[in-house]
């Protein structure tokens, strides 16, 4: 269901950088009060290396999940984690939710099918970057951020 690109303009993470983020993830995940399992190890660490959004279903049949934790576990680990700014929900949620890392300084905008819940990253440079700037300008807001996703027909349903 889930089908990405990747361009130039993408981030990506090379297997040290990524450890890394999941090593300071963990780190901030138990500054917030979170007990240090192997699943919320395994969870942040798949999360981390993804290059796109995933389900529930696709973390929790991951062969990465060495912890052996069911789906109920990474579910209750998710919310914890979503609850705490770490992740956020994309997609359409009465039928597909997905999961995706917060990362300071960093975002990333989707495109979203309607009809078959493909998401894909806007591989355009953010149309809202400029518009922030101007309402941190006129509102005095300091380090605002945005999360922004389009909805419509992919090419294959439109």
């Amino acid at each position: 269901m889930l089908h990405h690109h990747h361009s130039a303009t993408c981030r990506h993470h090379d297997a040290d950088s990524a450890q890394q983020l999941a090593a300071t993830m963990l780190e901030r995940a138990r500054a917030a009060g979170l007990r240090r399992t192997k699943a919320l190890e395994n969870i942040l660490s798949i999360l981390v290396h993804a290059h796109q959004p995933l389900s529930l279903a696709d973390i929790a049949d991951s062969p990465e999940l060495t912890s052996g934790a069911d789906k109920a576990t990474v579910y209750r680990v998710l919310i914890k984690l979503e609850e705490l700014g770490f992740i956020r929900q994309l997609g359409l949620h009465d039928r597909s939710t997905y999961y995706t890392l917060v990362q300071p300084g960093h975002h990333d905008d989707y495109l979203i099918c309607t009809q078959c819940g493909r998401i894909q990253r806007l591989d355009i440079s953010c149309p809202v970057e400029a518009l922030e700037k101007q309402i941190e300008k006129q509102s005095g807001f300091r380090k605002l951020y945005h999360e922004l996703e389009f909805y419509g027909l992919c090419p294959q349903c439109g």
